[in-house]
């Protein structure tokens, strides 16, 4: 298993056959960590709720999580703080191969159960930063050009009354 910031392994073995409910929260030395690999200033919260279930001789993970990340608004450059929720809907089988076959929907296939077990603290990290706004804003702030002044001689003005007055010709 690969190591990661927040890892919660949970075991095929250990899913009883009425599934395993699990809260989690991310403590702050976590949080410090995925703050740092998702790019943003901070993670005040992290929490994931998840339903493990077991099909056939794999797992579903049905699951949620909810955080809070300080980012800097691109706009006026000023901290903003937003929210993350995300809903997770995965199915775990053993066997399943890459490549995976030409046509099939991400939503349609399965991902591999390896070793008999899946990470919640993984997951929960995928799918925490797919959440998170690439582009974030402060309330209300918008880009505005800037205004140019359409009476304000060109940039290559001066190279333009060069050409005309060499009458275009390249010598």
């Amino acid at each position: 298993m690969s190591k990661s910031v927040w890892n919660v392994p949970v075991l095929l073995a250990d899913v009883p056959d009425t599934g395993l409910h699990l809260e989690l929260e991310a403590p702050a030395d976590v949080r410090v960590g995925l703050a740092e690999l998702a790019g943003v200033r901070s993670l005040p919260e992290l929490t994931a709720s998840f339903e493990v279930t077991r099909r056939g001789a794999g797992l579903r993970v049905l699951g949620h999580i909810t955080a809070r990340v300080g980012q800097t608004c691109v706009v006026t450059l000023e901290p903003v703080e937003n929210a993350v929720e995300e809903d997770i809907d995965l199915l775990f089988l053993p066997g399943i191969a890459e490549p995976r076959a030409q046509g099939d929907t991400e939503d349609e296939l399965p991902e591999p159960l390896v070793d008999d077990r899946v990470d919640l603290g993984v997951i929960a990290t995928e799918f925490l930063v797919l959440g998170i706004d690439p582009y974030p804003r402060k309330p209300g702030a918008a880009f505005e050009s800037p205004q140019t002044d359409t009476d304000a001689p060109h940039p290559f003005a001066a190279l333009a009354a060069l050409k005309n007055n060499q009458g275009g010709s390249h010598s």
